[in-house]
């Protein structure tokens, strides 16, 4: 009797845009990069943060930001976007357009392009980008297109850029940081998406705060700012526990002397953590073994949510690049040895004397 009760059925429900894992059964949804979803183990978790260290520069981390919102407004998914640095308007306006002709997804590589990759690294598994499974999950965008202004109009966007002035509070010296986790509840609570709301329709609300604990953000005291930074997340991952909802926080943290372990502090607020490290302005923007990426994405974290232990992904060593188009995730390659022959006859110079006349090398010679 009780498996045939309506009860007996799976509590997971059906939202668009969202799938259950396969490990445990956990509601997941699109970072909008699905070479990230594969890495993160199939996407991000309901109820969870996933914190970015944002590049030198936060371009490539406002990229994966334009991906996270891209994915909720086509996914129609409710959105908050969140910054005291960005216009929201301009932000906005520049999210990426999908792509709906299955011609312009990321094509295989060519047969010439196989041919100067070394054969010990062809049978390395690359990241998987294209969406599986049966429902809709994940879309590829194209980022020299906008998305059409009147999509984004009849989208459920809520923006929150400037924090109410007078604010008496006590628990933060900043009160920036009590109005967003206003703004954050209110919105939870009116969208009845609390897991003890009983709504018509479920759905997820995404939740995009750009370049937290930026000088916008700062306090009198660097002490005050970190201060303020943690009890802000320890409240803010409080609400998400126990909503439909996920959150996607970027912080530039070369703003902060990580003397008191400010960073690895974050990485224990947060569910799961990625640092992006750009090359631009470093010694490896000119090393040939990077010259085809802009950056390496290092896994800090990895969301460990009613499991015993977390994903493991295919490789560690992952690097991305920017494409006119695109961006892209993948397993870190070494160039090809044929690549540089300059470099190379130069490194086989003999250091030694040789015995054939006039020091001419020998055809067996390496």
């Amino acid at each position: 009797m009780a498996l045939d009760s309506p009860k007996s059925k799976s509590r997971i429900p059906y939202i668009p845009g969202t799938k259950p894992s396969i490990k445990n059964a956990q509601l997941l949804v699109s970072t909008g990069i699905p070479s990230l979803d594969h890495i993160l183990g199939g996407g991000l978790p309901i109820g969870s943060i996933f914190l970015i260290e944002e590049d030198t520069y936060g371009t490539y981390a406002r990229v994966m930001q334009k991906y996270f919102i891209a994915e909720g407004i086509v996914s129609n998914h409710p959105l908050l976007i969140a910054s005291l640095d960005t216009e929201l308007t301009t932000l906005l306006s520049e999210i990426p357009a999908p792509i709906t002709d299955s011609s312009s997804e990321p094509d295989v590589q060519s047969m010439d392009e196989r041919m100067k990759i070394a054969w010990r690294y062809q049978n390395l598994r690359t990241i998987d980008s294209s969406p599986t499974g049966g429902r809709v999950f994940g879309h590829f965008y194209d980022l020299t297109k906008s998305m059409d202004k009147k999509v984004i109009d009849n989208a459920n966007i809520t923006q929150w850029q400037e924090p109410i002035k007078n604010i008496k509070n006590h628990a933060f010296e900043n009160p920036a940081y009590e109005d967003l986790l206003k703004t954050v509840s209110k919105t939870l609570k009116s969208g009845k998406y609390f897991t003890f709301d009983e709504p018509d329709k479920r759905n997820v609300l995404r939740i995009s705060i750009g370049s937290l604990g930026s000088r916008m953000w700062f306090c009198d005291s660097e002490e005050s700012t970190h201060a303020d930074i943690f009890r802000f997340l320890y409240c803010f991952r409080a609400l998400l526990r126990n909503s439909y909802a996920v959150a996607t926080i970027s912080i530039p943290i070369l703003n902060f002397d990580n003397n008191d372990n400010f960073v690895e502090r974050l990485e224990h607020l947060s569910d799961i953590a990625v640092k992006l490290e750009s090359f631009a302005g470093s010694a490896k923007e000119t090393n040939p073994l990077f010259k085809d990426y802009h950056g390496l994405l290092h896994i800090k974290k990895l969301p460990a949510l009613n499991i015993l232990a977390p994903h493991t992904p295919e490789s560690r060593d992952l690097a991305f690049k920017l494409r006119r188009k695109k961006f892209i995730i993948e397993i870190l390659h070494l160039p090809p040895e044929l690549g540089d022959t300059t470099q190379r006859e130069q490194d086989e110079t003999p250091t030694t004397s040789s015995c054939s006349a006039g020091g001419k090398k020998s055809l067996l010679d390496f």
